[in-house]
């Protein structure tokens, strides 16, 4: 399958969403464009991967000052240049990439293509919002909460988040490496699968052999009121293509335990990879990142140790509900995006239950593709896709079936 039947070569375009980075804007770059698959596809990479030749800045004034032009590429995206793709530019991302939001107290916020006004979701908010955009074919991000699942929902676009752990994270900045994944972002599936080929270093799948749709119920009930008429039309067309479909309480503990779980074993790892740049280079962080940071510097012993015992039992619960033939269907997000400069308590509170509908993945290191859903007046919201651990393949491939069998329905 060649790229050339998904995308088309044009003049690099103004990047009028400011979705790129001042250091590595649209079209100051032209690395790869040989031929392979990814021939003519123009690629974003997200400002936590090595570039050869430009700095890393990973979101920070601190961290950009501090770097020096890196000597080779991340490992995704030398794969992808070898394959084909050319680099264009680096993406905004939130500091250090913990944020779900995409707003950037340094850099500004990207433009959401399709709710402006809104964000465009974190902390790949660049790389989502110059796919979106068209800017670009292709674009790099990274998912750790749901840094890829969350902005591709937002953006209406497809977006996915592979097993923790199938695509090298080799030169790219970490927050939680137990749960860092690459991402990538693509307007179709066609493009999205494709890249899926290559960073996995897989043949496409010819077909996805799940065989049971498992609806997550309690996840769907975080969702906003409004949006549930055209979320649970979109599941019933997804569940028409399978021969058995069973609704389930994914957390029968409460889906609020596994959001906590998440943050402090997330937080944990996030002070021990970075405690000694903060103390080092004593950053000025924006509002929420700060905090964060601070929260996760004053955590206990037995507060980590009790979220990782949680954290080891919902993979387990993951991996009985998906067995080896089972698809999980979940919302992507708890909403439409939210607006720019959002009240704190209300955006905290949408954070918390954006979480609990992300967090499960993200515990058990599962992949997950997210596939545009409905649109309302006010922007998009997706779909998410679950497939048990190591089946990539096939989840790209359940991906172009539903496509081709659903299309977003519009409120």
């Amino acid at each position: 399958m060649s790229a050339r039947s998904t995308t088309s070569i044009r003049p690099i375009q103004r990047d009028d969403l400011g979705a790129f980075c001042a250091h590595a804007p649209l079209g100051s770059l032209a690395i790869g464009g040989g031929s392979g698959p990814l021939e003519g596809v123009s690629l974003a990479v997200k400002d936590l991967f090595d570039v050869v030749g430009v700095r890393t800045g990973a979101g920070s004034p601190a961290w950009l000052e501090a770097a020096e032009p890196a000597a080779e590429s991340a490992a995704a995206v030398r794969a992808l240049v070898a394959a084909g793709a050319t680099v264009v530019g680096k993406t905004l991302t939130d500091e250090l990439a913990w944020s779900l939001n995409g707003e950037n107290v340094h850099y500004g916020t990207p433009v959401n293509p399709r709710a402006p006004g809104r964000v465009p979701g974190g902390s790949s908010a660049g790389s989502a919002a110059a796919v979106a955009g068209a800017l670009v074919d292709l674009a790099l991000g990274t998912d750790t909460g749901g840094s890829v699942r969350l902005p591709a929902s937002y953006c209406g676009i497809w977006g996915f988040r592979p097993t923790h752990g199938r695509v090298p994270m080799a030169g790219a900045v970490p927050l939680a490496p137990s749960y860092d994944t690459v991402g990538w972002f693509a307007r179709d599936l066609a493009l999205l699968e494709l890249a899926g080929s290559v960073l996995l270093a897989q043949p496409l799948a010819h077909s996805h052999g799940f065989r049971r749709l498992v609806v997550a119920s309690d996840l769907f009930a975080r969702v906003d009121e409004g949006l549930q008429p055209a979320l649970r039309a979109a599941t019933e067309a997804i569940a028409a293509r399978f021969s058995r479909v069973d609704a389930i309480e994914l957390a029968p503990d409460g889906i609020a335990q596994w959001r906590l779980a998440f943050r402090v074993a997330q937080s944990a790892e996030v002070w021990e990879t970075h405690r000694a740049w903060v103390e080092r280079a004593a950053p000025t962080f924006g509002p929420g990142i700060e905090e964060r940071f601070v929260m996760a510097s004053q955590l206990t012993p037995d507060e980590i140790a009790a979220a990782r015992r949680s954290r080891a039992a919902i993979r387990e619960r993951m991996d009985a509900v998906l067995g080896k033939d089972a698809l999980l269907l979940v919302p992507s997000a708890a909403s439409i995006a939210p607006r720019r400069a959002m009240d704190a308590i209300a955006l905290e509170e949408l954070r918390n239950r954006a979480l609990e509908i992300l967090c499960p993945a993200g515990h058990a290191g599962l992949p997950q593709v997210t596939m545009p859903a409905v649109d309302t007046p006010d922007g998009p919201i997706g779909l998410g896709l679950i497939g048990a651990r190591g089946s990539d393949e096939r989840l790209l491939a359940c991906g172009r079936e539903l496509a081709y069998a659903t299309a977003p329905l519009t409120t």
